[in-house]
Formats: C-alpha cells, structure tokens, sequence
C-alpha cells in the first residue's frame, strides 16, 4: 500500500505510516497511490480523483470536508472520512481567543503601545454575563461553550440537527439565536443551506451590535454584507479564520474596514493537534483494515 501524504502533517506521522506500506510526500506518484492525506490545501476534485488510479482512502485532516467531491469518491467507492475528534480543542481555543481579544482591546492596546502611545483611558469590557450564540453545536462548539460558561457567559445556539445540550439553550432558529446576541461563533460545515447564511438578512434581525467570530467555513459569511454591516455599525467587530476565497484576496470587501480582527486559517495548526490528527489518521487506517474495506 502506497500512502500519500499530500499536505502538512506533523513531522513524525510518515515514520508511524511505515506500518502500513510505502509513505510519500511526492505529490507526482498520485496515480499510485492507494490512500491521500490531505488538509485544506489539496483539492480532491473529480480530475484530482481520477488521476489518483488506485485511490482507496482520502482522510481529510481536520472537520472540514468541502475541498472533496464527496458525491464523486461514493460514485468511484472511495472512502472519504475526516478526523472530527482531533480538531475540536484547537478551534475552539483559537475561536475563543479572538472573542477575548476584542473587548480586552488587546490588538489595539499593543498596536498602539508600540507606537509610544500610553492610552490607559480607552476601557476595556467583559465577557462576564454577555450571551454567546452559537451557529452550529458540534465538537468545536460544544468546547466553545465551556470555555464561555466558565467565563459567566450566557449561551444560546441553533443547530439543525441537535435539539438538546447541557451547554446551551438551543434555539428553533439562527434568527433567534442571534437576535440578541453580544457575540456570535459560527462553527457550520458548508452545505447548500449554510452557504452565506451570515448576510444582510440574518444581520438585520440583530438588536445589538455584536462581535461575530468565524472558524468554521469562510463561505458561510457573504463578505459583501459583512464589511456593509461593519461599516454601518451593525456589526461591531468581525474576527475570521477562514474566507471565500484562500488565501484572501486584496480585493476582499473586509479589508476595507478596521474593526476586523484576521488570521489565516490556523485553527487547527497547534502542535498539539497535529500529534492528534496523525494519531487519528493512524486509528482510521487501521480500522478500514481491520475491515477489509483498504
């Protein structure tokens, strides 16, 4: 069995694989490759797909699954599966993060301090008593909403798919999730139904000028609509991790406003859960194995 590790994973996974067959990380042997180990970089289109002759196995490291044609690896019989455990502390640590930065004016209190400016009078706020609604209420939110109870927050979410959690009160609806919201996580995979879900509609049913975190999807944000809102005040602060289009683009409408807080797609690049993907990746193979299905 050939294994072809096509993205960046922690430096010790190749010599664990060595278990398993052939590791490679030359990206011209694809056609002979039997599994793919890929991040968010590696598009597994249908062209990618057919190059690969004797794919088995894509294992996507991390949550997110929308760089691979999944409707076409079913049509082939590939197995297409992600590592959904691995992620969920990373994310969220980052996803909670970027809420604190904002009211504690951590970028601004540094920015400015470098520029020899002592600005002790500019207040910070708390998270202490404010609501959190979450989009969305699987591993990474759940994590998310522990982090916030523990800071005294109240949390609100709506899931489509989850009716009940000891963490939150779940909502009928992303309108009466946000609707009174002083922060907003969004933690959607990318479906038909998510995609630009957070847009001029569902900010306008708003009553406070919340703080809006994305870590899960970029397309789930019409940017258009969020850099309107940004500007308007509707929206108070914007902090993303991920974007329409990656890397993001000069052109993007979100840099045309200051009160964004951007970092590139790094939710799930701690040391710590690069060990836990491979670890994982490794659990997977073994298991298709044992099965029969690689």
């Amino acid at each position: 069995m050939l294994i072809l590790i096509s993205d960046a994973f922690d430096k010790s996974l190749p010599e664990k694989l060595k278990v398993f067959g052939e590791v490679t990380e030359d990206a011209s042997r694809l056609s002979e490759a039997d599994v793919v180990l890929v991040r968010s970089k590696t598009k597994c289109t249908k062209e990618y797909i057919d190059e690969a002759k004797n794919l088995k196995l894509i294992i996507r490291g991390g949550v997110g699954m929308d760089n691979i044609d999944k409707a076409y690896c079913e049509e082939k019989g590939i197995i297409a599966v992600n590592t959904p455990k691995s992620s969920s502390i990373a994310v969220a640590e980052l996803a909670f993060a970027l809420m604190i930065s904002v009211p504690n004016r951590i970028v601004y209190y540094d920015t400015t301090m470098k520029k020899g400016e002592w600005n002790k009078k500019t207040k910070r706020s708390e998270l202490y008593g404010k609501t959190l609604a979450l989009l969305g209420m699987g591993n990474i939110a759940r994590k998310v909403a522990e982090r916030a109870r523990a800071f005294g927050m109240n949390v609100v979410s709506y899931d489509k798919y989850v009716d009940r959690s000891d963490l939150a009160r779940m909502v009928d609806s992303a309108e009466e999730a946000v609707r009174d919201a002083d922060y907003i996580s969004m933690h959607l995979p990318l479906t038909a139904e998510t995609e630009g879900i957070m847009n001029a509609s569902l900010i306008s049913v708003m009553t406070k000028s919340p703080v809006i975190i994305n870590t899960g999807r970029g397309k789930c944000v019409n940017e258009r609509d969020m850099a309107d809102a940004l500007k308007s005040g509707k929206v108070s602060h914007f902090c993303t991790d991920v974007y329409s289009v990656e890397p993001m683009q000069g052109d993007s409408p979100l840099l045309e406003c200051d009160n964004i807080t951007l970092t590139p797609h790094v939710g799930a690049n701690s040391v710590e859960n690069l060990l836990r993907i491979g670890d994982e990746v490794i659990e997977t193979i073994e298991k298709l194995k044992k099965e029969g299905k690689i």
